[in-house]
């Protein structure tokens, strides 16, 4: 009877806890998901030096602009919210007559 309802959980090991699962799992599933973002990477065009690079340019520019990257920040969730907003509105609607 013991064996059908076990009442100790399994338990992981630090390294799995920390990793999220098995260490080789995670791997794998990294190394698919690094090539995966690479090949759009080299598509249009971007480098890890470029990557490294913006970032490093965005952090001066914060601490040069100070709260100017939040007004830029809000100037591209209104860009977006342009385009998005209706299509979520026209995407509700068309779920609400079914």
């Amino acid at each position: 009877m013991s064996d059908q309802y076990p009442t100790e959980p399994t338990r992981r090991t630090a390294l799995e806890r920390f990793m999220g699962g098995s260490p080789m799992g995670v791997v794998v599933r990294l190394a698919l998901l690094s090539l995966v973002v690479g090949f759009f990477m080299t598509i249009f065009g971007f480098s890890p030096q470029d990557v490294v690079n913006a970032a490093v340019d965005m952090f001066h520019e914060a601490m040069r602009n100070g709260f100017g990257v939040f007004r830029d920040i809000g100037v591209y969730i209104i860009t977006g919210a342009v385009l998005v907003v209706p299509i979520w509105f026209l995407i509700r609607l068309s779920k609400a007559r079914r």
